[in-house]
């Protein structure tokens, strides 16, 4: 099967540069002696394309070079491990308490399996570092940042049974259907649908009632039919066909980045943002959150399984179009670097302290790869 495509533009795959409330002309700093480097080993990583049944292996594209470019906003000192490792500790705290091991017990312990099991808690902490980015703290944030962790990994649980992705392993360890078995599964991801609206609704404090609606009407629609499940459903429905750039932008919006822009954006309004910042940090999250699937589809041909604590090379196997297979990696680590440089110009019109988590995360995303 052929697949043809051209490198897009980054600014065809989100927005044009933003004139928004009048400001056209970013200024331009002077840091563009400041350079990040991807480096990239020499290996050469195999696709099976099967076409007519006769199967046709094809190398990805390699290179001897490493990648770098020139952002131009000057990154701020900041601990950023320590400020992942302290929101991460509170993050898994409240969703202990908010998942309790309740009757029945079966449903709660497959809940807890999942949404307790481990990773870097990026949704939340985004949810949070929005939060403090426009003046809100992390208080007023925290239910929101729980309800981002539930729906991921509901939807992570739903990604992995067999009628989808039919994955064994999660974040190291058996994923919940193989655990608890696929009925189980199902109705765990579901109650943790549900119960994300109802924790938003019942635990947050000292926001108005008009910010908590509109922090629910974010994430309904971040997560409905024209969200998630519209990324999903045209996922699958690709599987074995052919899929141009266009057509997988649309999958990994929806599919990955819907959900990190409702966790900024939420974030944002919990912290009492106006719209214009609304409306910026936005425009932040949507390119770190391709820019999250971009690096996921390279470290899925370029790590282990031990590496990923999840089954490498299911998108090879399953015939999934991705980055590395449209563009080649060397295409893909440059979209990459691209999505980062345009998620730091978003952040510029912020107070750089502030802003410095933001920062971070977009380089700390990119730099997964190496």
């Amino acid at each position: 099967m052929a697949f043809s495509a051209t490198a897009p533009a980054c600014n065809n795959i989100l927005f044009k540069k933003s004139t928004f409330n009048g400001l056209k002309n970013r200024p331009e700093l002077p840091f563009n002696h400041l350079k990040f480097h991807f480096r990239m080993k020499m290996t050469t990583t195999t696709v099976q394309v099967v076409s007519d049944s006769s199967p046709v292996t094809q190398p990805l594209e390699t290179t001897q070079e490493s990648l770098s470019f020139s952002p131009k906003i000057l990154l701020p000192n900041f601990p950023f491990e320590e400020y992942m490792v302290l929101k991460a500790n509170n993050v898994n705290e409240a969703l202990d308490k908010a998942v309790p091991l309740n009757h029945p017990l079966k449903i709660h312990a497959a809940m807890r399996y999942s949404l307790l099991a481990g990773g870097k808690r990026v949704r939340p902490i985004l949810c949070i570092a929005a939060c403090e980015l426009v003046g809100g703290d992390e208080a007023a944030a925290m239910p929101s940042a729980c309800a981002m962790e539930m729906i991921h990994t509901m939807s992570l649980i739903h990604d992995d049974l067999p009628c989808m992705d039919n994955d064994d392993l999660r974040r190291g360890k058996p994923t919940n259907h193989k655990m608890f078995g696929e009925e189980t599964a199902i109705l765990a991801g579901d109650a943790m649908l549900s119960l994300a609206f109802e924790h938003i609704a019942r635990a947050t404090k000292n926001v108005s009632p008009e910010r908590v609606v509109r922090v629910i009407t974010e994430l309904g629609s971040a997560v409905g039919s024209e969200g998630l499940v519209a990324g999903q459903i045209v996922d699958v429905c690709s599987e074995g066909k052919e899929v141009n750039v266009k057509d997988l932008e649309y999958i990994h919006i929806h599919k990955t980045a819907k959900l990190l822009e409702a966790a900024v954006v939420c974030g944002a309004i919990a912290g009492g943002a106006d719209d214009e910042s609304i409306e910026r940090v936005r425009k932040y999250a949507r390119c770190i959150g391709l820019l999250f699937q971009v690096i996921d589809d390279i470290l899925d041909v370029t790590k282990s399984s031990e590496e990923l604590g999840k089954t490498a090379g299911k998108d090879l196997v399953s015939d999934k179009a991705t980055y590395p297979k449209l563009l080649g990696i060397d295409e893909a680590r440059k979209l990459a670097a691209k999505l980062v440089d345009e998620a730091n110009q978003e952040l510029a019109y912020f107070d750089s302290a502030k802003a410095a988590p933001l920062y971070h995360f977009a380089n700390y995303i990119a730099s997964r790869q190496n």
